[in-house]
């Protein structure tokens, strides 16, 4: 349904009097591009975001990635809106314990689909989950999958991250037309405005990347609708819709002359006057702002009832493919569960004294024989680090192909990351990824967000040791394992080790390594293993030991 704009208008306006007075209530935070964006975001959860009130898990949803996680405070707001979140948890911002903390934390019920941590990472996840929105279209023909949009939302310092040139590489050249992502282009940062650090064409990088760029006044909900409408039409590319926007907009000084446009708003609370001011510029109460105004409870409310036809629509169709699907519907609820297939290990043959790569080869090729939702990657080294042993029984993912379960990234280790740990987000497929141990070290942003997140990705690290030999000191890792183990025993919020860290003393300890990390759904899993033989350990071990850590 479209909506008046002066509804939306006065929606966008509650958004930005819940954001800027919840880091006013913190005495810390991001206000200024939490109020430029509240456009943006109101219009997409109130016209074209669908999911299910009633079961916010739904496989088939479409989902929002917040890269920006400075900018929470207008996620939270826009959840509230929908009832994710009580004014009263507002109001607990950035206070230790509170379900708000200053950068988003991934929780599904909630609504909140990643964490947001280091700027670049969450649209690079949103790509991911792209990918894994197409693989399992391809894999079961469910019709949910092909509806499905992923949308993302980025920032100038995001657009400004490295990262952001795998991402945009990647999706263009997948084509992944189920991407919609924002770009809030208000032209302010932290410390200085962007035109002190970058005067690139960014349209025209992404049009370069085969994108749809679409450019606009960012803060128009017309305009917006348009271009959200243009985007979702699109079957060939992602979309990037650059939307012009004000940071902070609606914000007033201490005089009550404007303080839109300035880096003062970007990241600390606007302040005694300045607060007061730019509260009652917004039509609302200093005194009582953790308010949600009834036109806008209407509002939500119509399209909570619009939502509730959209996915009965959605629903019958998917129960109507898993009548005609009943072995592939029953594939796809273990997918989304967990549940792995009885998997032959013991069928796996091992060569005495080989490399451990070669080994984790073998047990690769066995996995893609067997399981069915798994995507495998490599920063172009799959011949070196052996992940090329997954190929054995699939295909490469490629543009309007994607049953196919290798993924070439590239070289770019921290991309490859970050979208097999979008593909982790969205639910239904496993993902493992592989290059060499000492380029663990492009990878460790990524590394510490997927055991934040409890994510079960798989990290492949071959060529472990100085005797990589020929390629000199660049490519031997010396302190990367003890940097790895000393993550592994950091707890994460369930109490467990953040990251399981595997390094098998042979081939067959390998396989046993291989099968304790499919095995572990709670946490990321390091394997790292060697370029160089290793001597098997003495005949007669009982390789079920290694399960137990340590063993004789």
């Amino acid at each position: 349904m479209e909506n008046p704009t002066s509804l939306l208008n006065l929606a966008a306006d509650n958004i930005r009097v819940l954001a800027v007075s919840m880091v006013e209530r913190a005495k810390s935070g991001h206000p200024g591009g939490a109020m430029g964006g509240a456009d943006f975001i109101n219009v997409l959860y109130s016209e074209f975001l669908t999911y299910d009130p009633a079961q916010p898990t739904w496989e088939c949803r479409d989902r929002f990635f917040l890269d920006p996680g400075h900018m929470s405070p207008m996620l939270y707001a826009q959840l509230a809106l929908i009832g994710r979140f009580t004014l009263d948890e507002l109001k607990t911002f950035r206070q230790w314990g509170s379900v708000t903390p200053g950068h988003p934390e991934k929780n599904f019920e909630r609504g909140v689909e990643n964490t947001s941590g280091p700027l670049g990472q969450g649209h690079t996840y949103a790509v991911g989950a792209a990918i894994a929105a197409k693989a399992l279209y391809a894999r079961t023909g469910n019709p949910g999958f092909k509806k499905e949009k992923i949308y993302a939302y980025i920032s100038d310092g995001g657009v400004q991250e490295e990262i952001s040139q795998g991402a945009g590489r990647l999706a263009g050249h997948l084509g992944l037309d189920n991407l919609i992502m924002f770009f809030d282009a208000n032209e302010i940062q932290l410390s200085t405005e962007t035109a002190d650090v970058i005067s690139e064409d960014t349209a025209m990088k992404y049009r370069a990347w085969n994108w749809n760029v679409l450019e606009i006044d960012g803060n128009d909900p017309e305009q917006i609708r348009a271009a959200l409408r243009t985007a979702n039409a699109e079957t060939a590319r992602p979309t990037l819709i650059i939307g012009h926007t004000v940071m902070g907009k609606g914000c007033r000084r201490a005089d009550n002359t404007s303080f839109e446009r300035d880096c003062g708003t970007h990241g600390a609370p606007l302040g005694g006057d300045a607060y007061l001011n730019t509260v009652r510029h917004l039509d609302a109460d200093p005194d009582d702002p953790f308010v949600i105004r009834p036109e806008v409870e209407k509002l939500y409310a119509q399209r909570a009832e619009e939502l509730k036809k959209i996915v009965a629509e959605r629903r019958a169709e998917e129960k109507a493919w898993a009548v005609a699907q009943p072995e592939k519907a029953a594939e796809m609820a273990d997918w989304f569960a967990g549940r792995l297939p009885e998997l032959p290990w013991n069928d796996i043959q091992q060569k005495a004294g080989a490399p451990t790569r070669n080994a984790s080869s073998a047990c690769l090729s066995m996995l893609s024989a067997h399981v069915k939702n798994m995507i495998v990657s490599s920063a172009d080294l799959c011949n070196s680090d052996k992940t090329d042993g997954f190929l054995k029984h699939t295909t490469v993912i490629r543009r309007g192909d994607f049953s196919g379960g290798f993924l070439q990234a590239g070289v770019s280790e921290l991309t490859m990351a970050c979208v097999c740990i979008g593909i982790a987000l969205h639910g239904g497929m496993l993902t493992a990824m592989g290059t060499f141990f000492v380029f663990s070290d492009y990878m460790k942003p990524a590394i510490r967000m997927a055991a934040l997140m409890e994510l079960p990705v798989k990290f492949v690290w071959s060529h472990d040791a100085f005797r990589v030999g020929e390629d000199g000191p660049t490519h031997e890792p010396v302190e990367q394992e003890a940097q790895i183990r000393l993550m592994e025993k950091l707890q994460n919020h369930s109490g467990r080790d953040s990251v399981r860290v595997l390094r098998p003393a042979d081939v067959n300890e390998t396989t046993v390594c291989w099968k304790m990390a499919m095995e572990n759904m709670d946490t990321p899993t390091a394997l790292i293993f060697s370029r160089q033989n290793v001597a098997n350990l003495p005949e007669g071990t009982d390789y079920s030991g290694a399960e137990r850590g340590a063993y004789t």
